[in-house]
């Protein structure tokens, strides 16, 4: 049984992902937010259409969107439910006139997520799940499909990075892969998707010990949770959306729970952190 938020949402997202397209592949303005992070009108139309749509929705769900977070911690932790939204995911990507960008929202309770819609505007698919509703794909066709990922690699461990977000920590993870597992393919992808690809069974693991903010993970953490995955900071804790002061996650990865390299993998993760100056 679907929650009976999921069904408006997806709406919402198909409209402001629809609103993002004409913006696409033009030459479209680019500003420069105050963390140097790229801003289109695009991003904008998204984001009205979803606060607005939010708001409509249930008008005692606060939104925090990355267009409109300047909402003081005080405020925030008095929060139970709130709408997380991330209203063009992959903006460089979009500027580039890359396919690969997406429009996120999820819904939080008590710094847990909910369900987790996933929109991409160009090929017209949306993702949508949660720990509690399994995961789907919603095809441009309109077809729905069921999502698991496989608890084992195929021919070969498939891992995904962001395409333009490394550190010296993820390469040096990615290089420790390398020798533990010979058959390893590297799969640069863009935005959400990584987790989408995860939940679609194409891909195995997502590592990211590189910077990334609520809104960038929340709502394909719940694809992936629906999808029997989980995401894990490097204690091995689960990744949560609790108020604080910055916006900022802990690195994390992403993975099958039931993978059967899952334990090995997460061991040698902890020996890593232990021996981290």
């Amino acid at each position: 049984m679907m929650h009976e938020l999921i069904c408006p949402v997806l709406e919402l997202v198909q409209a402001a992902g629809q609103a993002t397209l004409p913006y696409w592949q033009v030459n479209v303005a680019v500003e420069t937010k105050s963390d140097e992070s790229p801003i289109t009108a695009a991003d904008m139309a998204a984001h009205h259409i979803l606060a607005a749509g939010l708001a409509g929705l249930d008008s005692s769900i606060p939104v925090l969107s990355e267009e409109d977070c300047a909402i003081a911690l005080a405020q925030r932790q008095q929060w139970t439910r709130w709408w997380l939204v991330d209203p063009l995911d992959g903006t460089k990507e979009f500027i580039s006139g890359s396919a690969e960008y997406t429009v996120n929202v999820a819904l939080i309770e008590q710094g847990q997520v909910v369900f987790g819609v996933v929109g991409v505007p160009v090929i017209g698919s949306i993702y949508y799940g949660g720990a509690g509703y399994g995961a789907h794909c919603l095809d441009a066709d309109g077809k729905t499909r069921a999502l698991q990922m496989r608890s084992a690699p195929q021919d070969e461990l498939v891992v995904v990075a962001s395409k333009r977000h490394s550190s010296p920590e993820q390469e040096a993870l990615l290089q420790g892969l390398q020798a533990d597992y010979p058959a390893l393919r590297l799969v640069n992808v863009g935005s959400s998707l990584k987790f989408c690809q995860m939940a679609e069974g194409v891909a195995d693991l997502y590592p990211r010990l590189a910077p990334t903010s609520q809104w960038d993970t929340a709502a394909a953490q719940g694809v992936l949770e629906g999808a029997g995955g989980q995401v894990l900071n490097l204690q091995g804790q689960p990744l949560t959306y609790a108020a604080q002061d910055s916006y900022l996650n802990p690195f994390f990865v992403a993975l099958p729970k039931k993978a059967v390299w899952r334990d090995a993998f997460l061991a040698q993760l902890a020996m890593a952190e232990k021996s981290r100056p």
